[in-house]
């Protein structure tokens, strides 16, 4: 177990609190493991009504994964020919997290308030209740660094309305809590000033019988309303340059644009890795015909392990987690050197270990 997340029962709600706040509360291996087994042991307990999750401090709900630790590992390894066991076991351990999420047989609330990205949003996105807040600051931004939008990108960023998924996989650029309802990332918007509020009457439900039913009653009265949704203000654009199979035809609709949104987010796109652009867009489309998210997650853990033995990902970890000089050199360098036979490199099980 591990200092870095706290359990607590309190009234009827199993409470999971991440407490890393140095680093904006984001998942370790450990922490990973200690939710798996505490949701496991909740899920079966008559006195456990609901599970709430959300991050200590005000500044992060959770950033994502650790994944200076798992850049560390392949260093100390030296070999660089395959997955150390730490980062099979990590990505692995995350995905399986993520599913558990899904189906699990209680409801499962998210309180995301503050810096929700990667990781983060694994562990909230495939739940029953999302609350986002004033501080909610929502991202998937994988391709700068060199790896793809994971623990679940491939199922619900499909999901999200038109192309704005695509949008998101692709450019990893933040949104705030309008934007969050636009596509559906969450479910109600609640005041940061208010969440001690909302979290006492929480606390204080009966949850026997339609637990979710009077979750669903008390988020809605705390609801309120957060504005209009940037997004909606770009989204022709976004449906139609998005739209495209291929990251070239992406740029050159968003260049012919002519607005400022199209010049900003083409510039975006050419800071991202070509490798993952490319891979990522095509897990979009193939995320998008699967039939579940256990189905992805397989997918999503076949891809990583080809990034795990691929140079961008600890490229883009060292340029913008370790030295911080935010200047990856991508290999390839350029979108047309990364041909389609090595995206499909990507999704092939040969080799590979399933989840």
């Amino acid at each position: 177990m591990t200092d870095d997340v706290r359990f607590e029962v309190q009234g009827a709600i199993g409470c999971i609190t991440l407490d890393r706040q140095r680093a904006l509360n984001s998942l370790t291996l450990e922490m990973i493991r200690a939710m798996q087994v505490q949701l496991d042991a909740w899920a079966e307990d008559p006195k456990v009504g609901a599970i709430l999750v959300e991050g200590a401090g005000e500044k992060s709900f959770c950033a994502g994964g650790d994944v200076v630790a798992v850049r560390r590992s392949r260093l100390e390894a030296g070999d660089t020919s395959k997955p150390t066991k730490l980062m099979l076991d990590f990505f692995g351990e995350e995905y399986r997290l993520n599913r558990s999420i899904s189906d699990y047989p209680k409801p499962y609330i998210a309180l995301l308030d503050g810096v929700t990205m990667g990781g983060g949003v694994g562990i909230s996105v495939h739940g029953d209740f999302r609350v986002a807040t004033d501080r909610t600051l929502f991202a998937m931004p994988e391709t700068g660094i060199g790896l793809f939008p994971d623990v679940g990108g491939g199922w619900f960023l499909p999901r999200c309305p038109g192309e704005l998924g695509t949008y998101l996989a692709l450019t990893g650029a933040p949104v705030k809590a309008a934007d969050c309802f636009y596509i559906e990332a969450a479910t109600h918007f609640v005041p940061s000033e208010s969440l001690p509020a909302l979290r006492e009457e929480l606390l204080a439900l009966d949850l026997k019988g339609d637990a979710a039913g009077r979750i669903e009653v008390l988020l809605s009265e705390h609801s309120a309303a957060c504005g209009d949704a940037p997004l909606a203000e770009h989204r022709s654009v976004i449906d139609s340059a998005f739209s495209h199979d291929r990251i070239e035809d992406i740029l050159a609709a968003l260049k012919a644009d002519g607005g400022s949104f199209g010049e900003e987010t083409a510039a975006l796109l050419e800071h991202r890795s070509p490798t993952s652009l490319k891979v990522t867009l095509e897990m979009v489309r193939r995320g998008a015909r699967c039939a579940s998210l256990a189905e992805d997650l397989e997918m999503e853990f076949t891809m990583v392990q080809s990034f795990l033995v691929a140079e961008d990902f600890f490229e883009g970890v060292r340029a913008l987690l370790v030295d911080k000089d935010r200047a990856p050199k991508w290999s390839p360098a350029t979108l047309d050197a990364v041909t389609p036979e090595a995206v499909a490199g990507y999704f092939s099980t040969d080799g590979k270990i399933g989840l």
